[in-house]
């Protein structure tokens, strides 16, 4: 039986470009994750270089501009996700050409960029902004980021541990994540939620309510949690909560089934847990979010944010709705692509 491949998602690093001097913030930042995930050879070097040159366009022909750094989802190696709120690229296969510039447009570098990286994502809107996300793997792990699982989580302003936290596995056809919301937040917060994702991890392939009454008795003896659980196969997504963490699913037209949490606390009371059935289309994208995202986000999405794939979805809703006074999570996610096992002709007698 194959062993499920499970990932938790550290707090994600986040580096406002606001100065030019931010650049080299960026690229140290980069290098020091890169070290941390262990990438081997000339991989820190390279993160450096391309959260170097993704914050340089930010400097020169945007505003509001932030990188995301943080581990794969799924897999090893690390993504950097640049969000703006700049003019956008009229031109984005002349922005991939080697010296293209311009003074009033984001676009140099990202021919190199998208050499460099293992994964390269790219959406932009004039008037709206830009969002790019590289992602950097060891050639032997680059399925990994071509993951559609997206996720950033972030501690509250002025906090450095953050109480909300993430994971996923895939295991068999199906992927199941969960997002924990440690209650308040600072150290005490953190390890609710590290202590949630530690139970999760050992029975990620277990029913929904099982996973949640497996979180619930390892949280005992903290100050307890919200969690959120979802599982996905093609065609469909089981969803079961407890506390307000949110569930939805967006389609390229519109944000559906919005479903939160029943009542109560894992870890103090927990009510037994209801399984909600979503269908999904081929276009579908699931999201978790803790409530340190504001949930009006979904009530009437554009269509530029419905379209953004799972990897640059989670930090364009992030970057837009955060509540900065509290720690905040948001996962998206798609079902996990099967390829089918090739069947062995039969001989004829």
């Amino acid at each position: 039986m194959d062993q499920p491949l499970t990932r938790t998602t550290s707090p994600t690093v986040q580096v406002r470009i606001d100065h030019s001097s931010a650049v080299h913030v960026a690229a140290s930042a980069a290098r020091a994750l890169a070290e941390r995930c262990a990438l081997p050879g000339a991989l820190p070097h390279k993160a450096a270089v391309l959260a170097s040159e993704l914050a340089t366009n930010i400097d020169k022909h945007a505003k509001d501009g932030t990188l995301y750094l943080r581990r794969l989802p799924l897999g090893g190696g690390l993504e950097i996700t640049a969000v703006d709120r700049g003019p956008g690229i009229p031109d984005v296969a002349a922005a991939f050409t080697d010296g293209y510039t311009t003074t009033a447009t984001l676009g140099s570098g990202l021919g190199a960029i998208r050499r460099m990286a293992t994964d390269f994502t790219l959406r932009t809107e004039s008037g709206t902004g830009t969002l790019a996300c590289a992602r950097l793997s060891p050639p032997e792990q680059a399925a990994a980021a071509r993951q559609e699982l997206g996720a950033v989580c972030l501690p509250a302003e002025a906090e450095e541990h953050c109480g909300d936290a993430c994971a996923a596995a895939d295991t068999g056809d199906s992927r199941t994540v969960i997002v924990v919301d440690g209650l308040g937040h600072g150290p005490q917060a953190a390890e609710a939620a590290q202590c949630a994702l530690r139970a999760f991890h050992r029975v990620p392939e277990s029913t929904l309510p099982d996973i949640l009454t497996t979180v619930h008795r390892s949280l005992r003896h903290t100050r307890g949690a919200a969690a959120g659980v979802l599982r996905l196969r093609a065609g469909q997504a089981e969803y079961a909560g407890i506390g307000n963490v949110r569930a939805l699913v967006l389609t390229r037209t519109e944000a559906r089934h919005r479903l939160t949490g029943q009542p109560g606390v894992l870890g103090l009371t927990m009510p037994a847990p209801r399984v909600h059935r979503i269908p999904l289309t081929p276009d579908s994208t699931a999201v978790l979010h803790s409530d340190g995202i504001c949930p009006r986000w979904a009530h009437l999405p554009s269509p530029f944010l419905l379209r953004l794939p799972p990897s640059l979805l989670a930090a364009a809703v992030a970057h837009g709705h955060r509540r900065t006074r509290d720690d905040a999570t948001v996962l998206t996610v798609r079902p996990r692509h099967v390829p089918p096992t090739p069947q062995t002709p039969r001989s004829r007698p």
